[in-house]
């Protein structure tokens, strides 16, 4: 080989090793940025509290359900009645998720009472945190 082969070969093997630690850092670059837009999502998603409140009204069940994530699922009958299409009256139900084993025991006690609960909701909901998006975390029961 000529002289002139062998500094080209010498000169391509080094522009070759310096597009490769280029191309390192371009996707090291991505995957990280991957990792923080990924994160973001969840947190967005999954725990920032979409609205919070109360909901008053007499607690039909509470129960403690799944195959595999056991979460606790509850039912409050809100008052008031609506109607749907075909013309019959159907009472109005909330659904809401318990996270804290202290509230689902609470809530067990009180069954068909009339309760406040304070509940959180989220955009979206861990399956292994409850079947709907919105979370009661605390419980007051309303004498009348």
């Amino acid at each position: 080989m000529s002289e002139f082969g062998q500094v080209v070969k010498e000169g391509a093997g080094e522009v070759g090793k310096k597009a490769w630690r280029g191309t390192k850092r371009v996707l090291l670059f991505a995957l990280i940025l991957g990792v923080i837009v990924g994160a973001g999502y969840v947190w967005f998603n999954y725990s920032m509290t979409y609205s919070d409140g109360v909901s008053t009204g007499n607690l039909v069940k509470i129960t403690k359900k799944g195959y595999i994530f056991k979460t606790y699922e509850g039912l409050q009958d809100v008052g008031g009645i609506r109607a749907n299409q075909q013309g019959t009256v159907i009472s109005n139900m909330w659904e809401f998720s318990v996270i804290e084993d202290d509230v689902y025991q609470q809530l067990q006690n009180l069954q068909n009472n009339k309760v406040k609960l304070y509940y959180k909701q989220t955009r979206k909901a861990f399956p292994w945190r409850g079947n709907t998006n919105y979370f009661v975390y605390k419980v007051e029961i309303i004498e009348e």
